[in-house]
């Protein structure tokens, strides 16, 4: 894809350097230029323009001007506004009024391209996200299972085809993934949607409760059976039992169950009768269950009873296209829960939610968007509102008060950003601490001008009102 860049400015010698520097360092790139405010309004008149190069001060309408027109026709349009040296003060106002960030002159090359580069990365999240957001518009809430990819699209298509029978269901996938809701899918759209859901929760129960739970006992049957009691699966009936992680089950309870299977009868304990039992059973595994056969620890017989039709539902790492639409899934929903305003998330935490492993899947990315709504104070969560910087995510971390590096994956200038990311975060994040988020006071104990360090705060994506305490 052909990156357009507009240079605005008045002076032609400073815009032929700028040129040859975007020329050289970007590739795929188109660059435009106008010596004045109403050349580049012409200029965005005619095309989109993916980045802008402002100079503030020029003869005809000023930059701020310029802006203000960028921002309301060209919402997509990346500004960088040019300034001279010492007018951090105006480059200030200028981020507040919307700009993505300022150079100053004279020029710094490499302080010119990083900025820039980060511009145009900024562009390519931004025009990502509102792909993502039409696709949004389009996708499918399936019995409460959020997604468009086409491996959730399979999942979906097993439901349908398998809910209307009575067969066996054996649903399969790691943990978080789902599992649950996809067997409460099946059982709403059956011919049992009337009847009970009964979920039972194998490793939850005790291995000498978990009999009488599923089959009832009759009175006497143990010490403390004072009366009859119907098990899980009578009160299932004319419905679907949900055996999840039926892989823990113990062996004697395992011979039981596929009594259940195969002759649709139960015996409660301590009874001498079988009771007729109608229930459609829906199972569900994170476990490699031919491998429990292999180690005797699980029925052959009874696995290939259960896994009539198996399903498979994918982790969240192999249908990554399906995080914007979770995502915006769950800030829609836990904004109504805790009856707060919609937020939206930000470009650069929806990468950190793209780039990370999700070893909880779809449990985790809830968790994490329902704590960014809870603690957020602002309209859009950033990577500190859902603690996205650990780890896992930065290959630059600190150990014993020094800073150690993975040479191989960052040059120089990228590990040198993020050491400065860092420092000033917890620079920064102390000192807000210590003045309950009162940036004057702050700027007072550092020795910067206030002005100086609200730039600072919003470079690095410094929240002061996290640090402010209730009076």
């Amino acid at each position: 894809m052909v990156t357009r860049i507009l240079i605005v400015d008045d002076e032609p010698d400073f815009i032929r350097l700028l040129e040859r520097l975007i020329r050289a360092e970007v590739p795929l790139c188109e660059v435009f230029s106008a010596v004045s405010g109403s050349k580049a309004l012409e200029l965005l008149g005619r095309c989109e323009m993916d980045v802008v190069c402002l100079d503030i001060r020029m003869p005809d309408m000023n930059g701020f001007d310029v802006l203000s027109y960028i921002r309301s026709n060209h919402p997509l349009t990346t500004v960088i506004m040019i300034t001279a040296y010492g007018c951090i003060e105006i480059a200030v106002k200028a981020i507040k009024e919307g700009a993505y960030d300022f150079i100053t002159k004279p020029l710094e090359q490499d302080v010119f391209l990083i900025t820039l580069k980060k511009a145009l990365e900024r562009v390519r999240l931004l025009k990502e996200n509102l792909r993502l957001r039409e696709s949004i518009k389009h996708y499918e809430v399936f019995q409460n299972i959020v997604g468009a990819s086409a491996s959730i699209r399979r999942v979906f298509d097993a439901i349908r085809m398998v809910a209307p029978t009575d067969v066996t269901v054996l649903i399969r996938g790691e943990s978080g993934t789902g599992k649950e809701l996809v067997a409460r899918a099946i059982h709403e759209l059956s011919d049992r949607r009337d009847g009970p859901f009964i979920p039972v929760n194998c490793p939850a129960v005790p291995d000498q409760i978990l009999e009488s739970e599923l089959f009832g006992y009759k009175k006497g049957a143990f010490t403390h059976a004072v009366q009859d009691r119907k098990g899980l699966f009578q009160e299932a009936q004319k419905g679907t039992i949900f055996l999840d992680e039926i892989g823990d089950i113990p062996m004697n309870i395992q011979t039981k169950l596929l009594r259940v299977l195969q002759e649709k009868e139960i015996k409660p304990l301590g009874d001498t009768r079988t009771v007729k039992v109608d229930v459609r059973v829906v199972a569900s595994t994170n476990q490699d269950l031919e491998k429990k056969i292999a180690e005797g620890t699980f029925r052959e017989d009874l696995f290939y009873r259960l896994n009539v039709v198996p399903i498979f539902v994918p982790p969240l790492r192999e249908r990554r296209e399906d995080i914007p639409l979770l995502t915006e899934h769950f800030l829609k929903k836990y904004a109504k829960k805790f009856n707060k305003p919609v937020k939206t998330i930000s470009s650069e935490a929806m990468k950190l939610l793209m780039n990370r492993e999700w070893k909880g899947n779809v449990r985790e990315l809830e968790n994490t968007i329902m704590r960014g709504i809870l603690f957020s104070l602002n309209e859009e969560l950033s990577p500190d509102d859902l603690s996205l910087e650990t780890r896992e995510n930065s290959k630059v971390s600190q150990s014993r008060g020094r800073y150690s590096y993975e040479v191989n994956n960052f040059s120089y200038r990228e590990a040198k950003e993020r050491v400065l990311q860092e420092f000033h975060t917890q620079f920064f994040g102390q000192l807000l601490s210590t003045t309950g988020g009162n940036i004057s006071q702050a700027a007072k104990l550092c020795g910067l001008e206030r002005q100086a360090l609200q730039y600072i705060l919003k470079r690095y994506g410094i929240q002061a009102d996290r640090y402010r305490r209730d009076e």
